[in-house]
């Protein structure tokens, strides 16, 4: 990955930022994306004076349209982009409002739909895209349904766009990760009680008998964006621990 310049949005905790330091590891240049000016500064601490750290809200249509001028202005050109960026709330489904409805399509949908779309005029000839996506999209789990749905429509562009983008030399994959310790799975907006059910439940379908971790899924990510993945194009990945088997 040396000489090579990534984007990543949502790069300031969890999976995005495990998969910045990744990166820079292995050479990367890496520019990050968040909004929340706490993490923001946290981001910048860990990741150095080498990394570009950016205010950018996925939830933004304005953000979102406006990300490729953003890096342009670090980057002529980026030899990847892992849309990362995702918000992850539960609700019954006699609770959901318009405005919980809107919030998550927003953040999840729209906002890598357009990133991607703005990022085109600075996506080098060859480069790799990630979308993250969620195991959630293929599963029935209560009072996912909004979320469950945001992460099935980015893997139906996904599939799309790895089609159309691919004469542009963009090489363009999904994964989809299930359960992983982050920072957004204590942001679900569920009684403690029921997210505690909720993982002994989980942690008992899971043939690694565990959570994932963010270190791993970013372990993914990276290959997705280097040469080494050269001839997948269009590939859904599952990194759930085993849990569709059980």
């Amino acid at each position: 990955m040396k000489h090579t310049t990534i984007l990543i949005t949502g790069g300031t905790t969890g999976i995005g930022l495990a998969t910045a330091q990744l990166l820079q590891a292995d050479g990367a240049r890496v520019i990050v994306t968040g909004h929340n000016p706490e993490t923001l500064a946290a981001a910048r601490a860990t990741l150095g004076p080498d990394a570009v750290v950016l205010a950018s809200d996925s939830g933004s249509i304005g953000d979102a349209t406006s990300l490729g001028p953003q890096v342009r202005e670090y980057a002529e050109k980026i030899d990847g982009a892992f849309l990362n960026a995702g918000i992850s709330q539960f609700a019954p489904f006699e609770a959901v409002t318009p405005e919980f409805f809107d919030a998550q399509f927003s953040v999840n949908v729209r906002g890598p739909y357009f990133q991607l779309q703005s990022l085109l005029p600075v996506l080098a000839n060859p480069s790799a895209v990630v979308l993250n996506a969620s195991l959630a999209a293929e599963l029935a789990l209560a009072n996912s349904s909004v979320y469950a749905a945001t992460k099935a429509a980015v893997a139906a562009f996904g599939r799309t766009l790895a089609a159309e983008l691919a004469p542009r030399g963009i090489r363009l994959n999904t994964i989809h990760p299930g359960p992983v310790t982050t920072p957004i799975f204590s942001k679900l907006g569920l009684p403690p009680e029921t997210v505690a059910g909720f993982v002994e439940q989980t942690t008992s379908r899971l043939l690694t008998r565990r959570f994932g971790t963010a270190d791993e899924i970013a372990r993914l990510a990276r290959f997705l964006l280097s040469t080494d993945s050269s001839y997948i194009v269009g590939a859904e990945i599952r990194i759930d621990g085993g849990y569709r088997l059980s």
